[in-house]
């Protein structure tokens, strides 16, 4: 509901100073363009494309040159480790490289918030907290919002507020303290 996908049968949502329960589809795509990435569990990857393709996606849709484009995908493939994996496509990569194009592609356009769905739900425990790691520091890095959910209570000592639901119904909501993981 946060991200607009569905509508919310009670109450409000505002972003930015703007009801997004009250725009039209239209204005909420553009809504969704303008202001937020997505990190998905199952990696949502064009299979036909490469990983450079996938990355530079989110900026074809904003009407930026291929040559721009291609420069912030590259430079952020870079951030994720994947310099060696630029024309890889996603059948070529290991699941932790997926999930890296992801949060690239997630990250790439800069939006104020970053939605990412149980983004380590298909990794192993080593590649969970490298991810967990890269996740962080780019939303730190480019003062952005990550807004994680997970079933995975271990994933909550990297929030900085962790709100707990049951049933949909916030059952009780937390400052984490743990969160100084050095970054």
């Amino acid at each position: 509901m946060m991200a607009g996908l569905e509508k919310p049968t009670k109450g409000s949502i505002k972003i930015h100073k703007k009801h997004i329960e009250k725009m039209t589809e239209g204005q909420l795509a553009k809504f969704r363009q303008k202001n937020i990435g997505f990190i998905f569990q199952s990696y949502n990857l064009i299979p036909t494309l490469t990983a450079l393709e996938n990355v530079s996606l989110p900026l074809t849709f904003r009407g930026i040159s291929k040559s721009t484009r291609d420069k912030a995908a590259i430079k952020m493939l870079k951030a994720v480790g994947l310099e060696k994996h630029i024309k890889h496509k996603p059948t070529q990569m290991s699941g932790g490289q997926q999930q890296r194009v992801g949060i690239a592609r997630a990250f790439v356009s800069r939006p104020p918030i970053v939605f990412a769905d149980e983004p380590t739900g298909n990794l192993d425990s080593k590649t969970t907290e490298e991810v967990m790691e890269l996740m962080l520091s780019l939303a730190k890095e480019h003062n952005q919002t990550l807004i994680m959910v997970t079933h995975d209570r271990n994933l909550a000592t990297f929030a900085d507020m962790v709100h707990y639901m049951l049933d949909g119904n916030i059952e009780k909501t937390e400052a984490n303290t743990e969160t100084n993981r050095g970054i």
